[in-house]
């Protein structure tokens, strides 16, 4: 009797395209701004009603980021996909996160946008 050998799957390989792409997206995005001499506090801190794709430091202030990717510049882009919507849910996930870690420091939104691989930094993106 020959038995047939069921292909292990991981936790990876269930992920849609549209997340590995968004995984990716946050890799390039993590890389360039410890090129650029931030460091990684915390990777997708998530709360009930939003996420914070990086929360990196600059010097003293602490950074969150949003990384957005399209392969195309075609209905405006990664940065036309930032709405108002998300700007709130993003500042209520840092919100969030300095209230659990019980920390008040310097802080800014970024956003790095990734449009058919070129890779834009915009810092101060959110004035909340």
């Amino acid at each position: 009797m020959r038995h047939e050998r069921t292909p292990v799957t991981t936790a990876d390989d269930r992920r849609t395209s549209r997340r590995r792409s968004g995984d990716e997206g946050e890799a390039m995005a993590l890389t360039f701004l410890e090129n650029a001499g931030l460091t990684l506090v915390e990777k997708n801190f998530l709360c009930k009603g939003g996420e914070i794709d990086l929360v990196m430091l600059d010097r003293k202030t602490l950074v969150f980021v949003e990384v957005r990717r399209r392969n195309s510049m075609q209905f405006g882009g990664a940065i036309a996909s930032v709405t108002q919507a998300k700007q709130r849910r993003m500042v209520h996930a840092a919100q969030m996160y300095l209230l659990q870690k019980n920390n008040q420091p310097a802080c800014r939104f970024d956003l790095v946008t990734i449009d058919a691989g070129i890779i834009n930094w915009l810092q101060n993106v959110i004035v909340a």
